[in-house]
């Protein structure tokens, strides 16, 4: 099965093919310009270039989130009107666990972060050593010193950190966990749409993809107009109930 891969969760786009376990063709942007520019084209790009047509692509894998509001928007947007025309099963991929996918193996646990604003990470905790993806506490919006409490459950291991949230949280990291932090080399620690399209491979070989309409985002915490939304309701009930006194 040919699979396009499509990530721009992040200031990162990525887009790939990938067939029975290799990656035929990738293109990847990171000059923190909106996707929705260039999406299209590097799709067209990529399956140029991995030498099949669009009628041979036989699913598309996303990122889902957590990430930029902006981003998730504009690839699952484009990844189900791509699925609809194209009449194939598109599966979401998390980006924390696409971020992941490469470290398969690693002895470390692996913990991805992603800059949520707000002095705040999106991240998960992950035991990769036995060769697969064990997710130890889900995906969740928390501050560095709030995940180095949350990876005190596990003291005797070291921690790989990786994604964009590094640049930004290292130093704290390093003073938070010591010598259990490590991070990856800045090559991995970007998302790829090669790890989305080949992770999603597996996915849709399990029979997990889904009709287009269905697929949803997982954003994780509230954007900022819902979080605006909510505290003008909250206020609103209260004034009512004032007024009815």
């Amino acid at each position: 099965m040919y699979v396009l891969g499509i990530e721009s969760a992040t200031p990162v786009a990525g887009v790939a093919v990938a067939q029975g376990g290799r990656i035929l063709a990738e293109r990847m942007i990171n000059n923190r310009k909106t996707h929705s520019g260039h999406l299209l084209n590097m799709i067209k790009a990529v399956i140029e270039e991995a030498g099949v047509r669009p009628g041979d692509i036989g699913g598309i894998a996303v990122s889902s989130g957590p990430g930029s509001f902006t981003g998730l928007r504009i690839g699952m947007s484009t990844a189900k009107t791509l699925a609809q025309v194209w009449r194939v099963p598109v599966v979401g991929v998390s980006t924390l666990e696409a971020l992941v996918h490469p470290l398969t193996g690693l002895a470390n646990l692996v913990c991805p972060v992603l800059n949520a604003r707000k002095n705040e990470v999106y991240t998960a905790v992950y035991d990769v050593a036995d060769g697969t993806i064990n997710d130890m506490t889900g995906p969740r919006a928390l501050k560095p010193e709030d995940l180095a409490a949350l990876l005190a459950k596990w003291p005797d291991r070291a921690v790989t950190f990786l994604g964009d949230g590094v640049d930004e949280y290292r130093e704290r990291f390093m003073v938070l966990l010591g010598k259990r932090a490590v991070f990856a080399p800045g090559a991995a620690s970007l998302p790829r749409g090669a790890s989305v399209a080949d992770f999603g491979r597996i996915k849709l070989e399990k029979g997990e993809g889904v009709d287009p309409l269905v697929l949803l985002p997982n954003y994780v915490r509230l954007s900022e107009a819902e979080v605006k939304w909510q505290q003008k309701q909250q206020t609103t009930g209260k004034d009512s109930a004032c007024s009815s006194q």
